[in-house]
């Protein structure tokens, strides 16, 4: 009997290949999402220490000129900004990691696939290989039935 070969063997190597790319991608974007919000706390972190700083400096009862008003007004400014930019940042990433994440599904499927109709051929080889066995010593069988009978 002839040896198992599945015809689709390089199909389901590539389709293996590509889902641990599509892992890889999918491991990638959501590493830098998880350091995008690391970022993020970073700058509410410094938005908030700038308000604390200014809260304490005001409450002493210190004069507070108007070019120190204007400085920490602006690095509240620059700081929103930073702070809105990095949120746009995260949604971009997370939307990034949902496509990655869909794709990943889907090879896996396709890959799913590939691997049951392997596992049905599989199968079908075994059986046939069992019924060719079986037919084999049949005819052992008879032939010996005959020689004695």
């Amino acid at each position: 009997m002839k040896k198992f070969k599945f015809q689709l063997e390089t199909l389901l190597k590539v389709t293996r290949r590509k889902k641990d790319d599509a892992e890889m991608q999918f491991a990638e974007v959501s590493r830098r999402l998880e350091d995008h919000r690391a970022r993020l706390q970073d700058l509410l972190t410094e938005l908030q220490e700038g308000q604390q700083e200014y809260s304490e400096m005001t409450a002493e009862g210190k004069t507070v000129t108007v070019g120190v008003i204007t400085t920490y007004n602006n690095f509240f400014n620059w700081k929103r900004a930073q702070i809105e930019q990095q949120q746009q940042v995260i949604l971009k990433t997370m939307q990034e990691k949902q496509q990655k994440l869909k794709a990943l599904m889907d090879i896996m499927t396709y890959l799913k696939s590939i691997e049951q109709l392997k596992e049905k051929r599989w199968r079908e080889y075994n059986e046939e290989l069992l019924f060719e066995e079986q037919k084999m010593l049949d005819e052992i069988g008879l032939q010996l039935h005959m020689r004695r009978g």
